[in-house]
């Protein structure tokens, strides 16, 4: 901004000052009104619909999965997509905070005086990046599966022939489910991208024998499973050999 500029801008500033009303009473009371409704409506929600809680907590389960609030899924599925470990606190703490400081530094950056939306494309730009990324990652970490079950549909071709098969098959998928195998692995559409590879149709790849073969003597730094009681070892590798 050149001096003529500026000084056009002071004129306009004034006398569209002189035009205004102050500040106290009437924006006061504008935005004391909103706020009276506001905490109005939130009472009556409160009254008439009540809080939503969930069951009594319960000390003694090993079933309950924590999950943040719904304003936080896009950290927690942030934790999802960062594979390396170190980067994991850069991520989830570094970048937000870095974001939140460039916020509030913001009116000591940005000093032009141009304010139409249109007229300001990197910042623009900007904010449509950050809210777009922000509202997918919320969106996926809302979706995100149970890392304790295995949401994949039973193969029909399972259900037809019903009866032992069936239910090593199921009882399977409950083992490999609650033995932490998502946590590196992809079964359907729950589990990690890794570091372990996707299992969805691992059967076609190896045969039985190499499953079990594999859940023994694995390579690092996936754990060995050889310590599973012997008829959850076997569920977990009928339910494996059938992912095809």
């Amino acid at each position: 901004m050149n001096r003529v500029e500026k000084e056009q801008y002071l004129r306009d500033y004034s006398v569209l000052k002189a035009q205004g009303k102050p500040f106290f009473p009437y924006a006061v009371a504008k935005d004391g009104a909103m706020a009276c409704v506001v905490l109005a409506v939130i009472i009556t929600l409160s009254l008439v619909l009540g809080a939503g809680q969930g069951p009594k907590a319960n000390p003694t389960t090993t079933s309950y999965v924590p999950r943040p609030d719904w304003y936080f899924f896009f950290l927690f599925e942030l934790l999802r997509v960062v594979k390396p470990s170190s980067l994991t606190q850069l991520a989830t703490i570094g970048v937000p905070t870095i974001g939140m400081i460039l916020l509030f530094l913001l009116p000591f950056y940005d000093r032009g005086p141009e304010r139409r939306p249109e007229r300001r494309p990197i910042a623009m730009l900007t904010f449509v990046v950050v809210v777009a990324a922000m509202a997918l990652l919320t969106y996926k970490g809302a979706h995100a599966g149970d890392p304790t079950t295995i949401g994949m549909a039973t193969p029909p071709r399972i259900v037809r022939t019903g009866g032992a098969t069936l239910a090593e098959y199921e009882a399977g998928k409950a083992v490999v489910a609650q033995s932490g195998c998502l946590a590196c692995h992809k079964i359907g559409e729950n589990g990690n991208d890794g570091p372990g590879p996707n299992l969805t149709h691992v059967a076609a790849r190896l045969p039985v024998l190499a499953v079990a073969r594999t859940l023994v003597n694995p390579t690092a730094p996936m754990p060995s499973f050889k310590n599973l009681p012997p008829n959850k070892f076997k569920a977990a590798v009928a339910f494996l050999s059938q992912l095809k």
